[in-house]
């Protein structure tokens, strides 16, 4: 009898498992109730789970209310918006395929003039992708990707050869990059991301406008590629520390407003090469860089740019260059130093002096990359003091802010 009981159990189990499998494959398909929805019509689907991939060929809304799933099938994108002026809100989106080849994510825009909102994407490679398309608006929705090495994950949000879309309120984590290629002229507002590899890259973007995000421990902040003409405002950038990350990098990308920032805590908080001509010079102003390991970094250029109503709080090394008189046409004026050295007798606010930072030990890690290791050693410092002290060569300057701010 306990054999026979055994044995009646195990067909019990096994059956119990064969119907779970089954209702989880039984989800009713998404696509019928989207095709039987008339343009310019709303989809209140019941609550529950739907089963993608699915795709919406025409004006009109889908609303889920928050209790709606659509899960995809593990291969391609989960659900495609390829319509004008329609409203996505209130899904969850998930169970995208693996291919990076294929971009394959949780949801694929390519029309124009759509509103998607309040959305859940997850367990996806990819999250959002915007491929031409305009004046899309993506708003409130919280994107998290896959477990995996951040070079390996899919972007949170991709926009390809897309223009005026408005990117706002979003909050995206465990992705790999926020990417604007060859999309100008968008605005990216009062978004949150933490962990991931690029916070923003813009390749070929130019006159995005950047403000008020906030972006934490990642390899690099907001990385500008060959993109003029972008402001970058009110953003709070932190730990970007991997790979010798910087908060804010621009790379031939000139004539860009830098201002209002703090970029705490980085590899380093803004580095810049050579502007593409004169003019396309850029103005750093009135942001705060505090406890990086370097507050400043140029390279490869006499410079030119702005920078003004800054204040630099606590870096290790607050401006380095990669070589002597690299910078040197930069403009300083009107920057808050915590190492200055100075007096302010008439009480005015501004240093009696000069803040000038000159180039004398650190010249060996800042012109010998291999050498950065030791930055800041025991050996350097000691080097650097005797060489301050009575120097064996003649010291280079880096820069000198005329009117330095007294900071209280």
């Amino acid at each position: 009898m306990r054999s026979g009981n055994n044995v009646a159990v195990s067909y019990s189990l096994t059956f119990l498992l064969l119907f779970a499998s089954l209702a989880v494959h039984a989800a009713s398909s998404l696509q019928p109730l989207i095709d039987a929805t008339p343009s310019g019509g709303v989809l209140r689907p019941a609550p529950g789970t739907y089963a993608g991939p699915a795709t919406i060929a025409k004006p009109m809304t889908l609303d889920g209310g928050g209790k709606v799933v659509v899960e995809g099938n593990g291969k391609g994108t989960v659900l495609t918006l390829a319509a004008s002026g329609a409203v996505l809100r209130g899904l969850r989106l998930a169970g995208s395929g693996d291919s990076h080849d294929g971009i394959d994510a949780g949801l694929l825009v390519e029309g124009d003039d759509n509103l998607v909102e309040d959305n859940v994407v997850d367990d996806v490679l990819f999250g959002i992708h915007v491929r031409q398309g305009n004046r899309n608006r993506i708003v409130g929705n919280r994107v998290s990707g896959r477990p995996a090495p951040r070079g390996q994950r899919g972007d949170g949000l991709r926009l390809w050869y897309s223009r005026h879309n408005r990117i706002e309120g979003n909050a995206f984590r465990t992705v790999r990059d926020l990417t604007f290629a060859n999309s100008p002229d968008n605005l990216i507002k009062d978004n949150r991301l933490e962990d991931g590899r690029y916070g923003m890259q813009f390749i070929f973007s130019p006159r995005a406008r950047v403000e008020d995000n906030r972006l934490a421990d990642t390899d690099t902040g907001i990385a500008v590629l060959y993109s003029p003409d972008l402001t970058v405002r009110g953003n709070t950038i932190a730990h970007a520390l991997d790979g010798g990350g910087a908060g804010i990098a621009f790379k031939d990308s000139g004539s860009a407003l830098v201002e209002n920032n703090q970029v705490l805590h980085c590899a380093t908080g803004l580095s810049a090469n050579a502007p593409l001509n004169a003019e396309a010079v850029l103005t750093v102003r009135n942001n705060r860089f505090a406890h990086n390991v370097v507050g400043m970094y140029f390279y490869g250029e006499k410079g030119g740019h702005r920078i003004t109503g800054n204040r630099f709080e606590n870096n290790l090394t607050q401006v380095a260059v990669s070589a002597a008189g690299v910078g040197e046409a930069n403009l300083w004026q009107g920057n808050a130093w915590s190492d200055y050295q100075g007096f302010d007798r008439d009480h005015d606010g501004i240093g009696d002096t000069p803040h000038e930072i000159w180039l004398y030990t650190d010249r060996i890690w800042m012109e010998t990359p291999r050498a950065k290791f030791f930055a800041n050693s025991p050996a350097l410092e000691l080097l650097d003091l005797l060489e301050r002290l009575a120097p064996f060569a003649s010291p280079s300057l880096i820069l000198r802010d005329t009117a330095p701010r007294m900071v209280r």
